[in-house]
């Protein structure tokens, strides 16, 4: 059995540069169905976002999606009950965002996402992010920046029905600050505005 919330996830503003991303809002995201263990009484929100992929972040397919690089989703949904359903490859977020766009398939037709904690609920609305908004990811900080404060808003906004509350939320917030200017530091790059003062007040624009 699997508890299935659908999160609000709204198209939001872009905020970094012209050029970063080709197509904006290509397709307008609205909501977004999120599926865990029914037996697990929460969210399990001991791990907050970190640079490695977290496990147990998976999307199932409920439609047929040929043109994707595809697996069992009980591979990565361990004691789900899951049965021959399948799931986007881990490796195929690239394949994915690219596809969709091209295809303009829209992605709530095919996909659902599994994430039984808080990591990997996270990493799956920032690729959801990256899926409705293409970018030939020729400046990778930036990009991950941009999608990762659209994850923060949509987490901010369904905090209610994730049944996580402000600290959590700000915990989270403080991760992706730090996973940012880890980014631009390894790129040997500046940030483009103020991190802090970005994650904290987006979507509000940015001066």
């Amino acid at each position: 059995m699997l508890r299935s919330v659908r999160l609000q996830v709204p198209s939001m503003p872009r905020v970094v540069r012209d050029g970063v991303f080709d197509a904006w809002s290509w397709c307008a995201s609205d909501v977004l169905e999120w599926k865990m263990p029914a037996r697990a009484s929460a969210i399990d929100v001991s791990r907050g976002p970190t640079a490695e992929n977290p496990a147990g972040l998976v999307f199932v397919m409920h439609a047929e999606c040929t043109f994707l690089p595809r697996e069992l989703a009980r591979l990565h949904a361990v004691g789900w009950g899951l049965g021959d359903e399948m799931a986007l490859a881990p490796y195929a977020i690239d394949d994915a965002t690219d596809q969709f766009y091209e295809r303009r398939v829209r992605p709530r037709d095919v996909l659902w996402l599994g994430a039984a904690s808080l990591d990997a609920l996270v990493w799956g609305l920032h690729d959801w992010a990256h899926f409705h908004n293409h970018g030939p990811f020729d400046d990778p900080p930036t990009t991950e920046l941009q999608c990762d404060l659209v994850a923060l808003a949509w987490l901010r906004l369904n905090q209610e029905a994730i049944g996580i509350g402000d600290e959590t939320v700000d915990r989270v917030r403080r991760d992706l600050v730090a996973l940012s200017e880890q980014r631009f530091a390894g790129a040997g790059a500046p940030p483009p505005f103020d991190l802090e003062a970005a994650f904290s007040g987006y979507p509000t624009p940015i001066a």
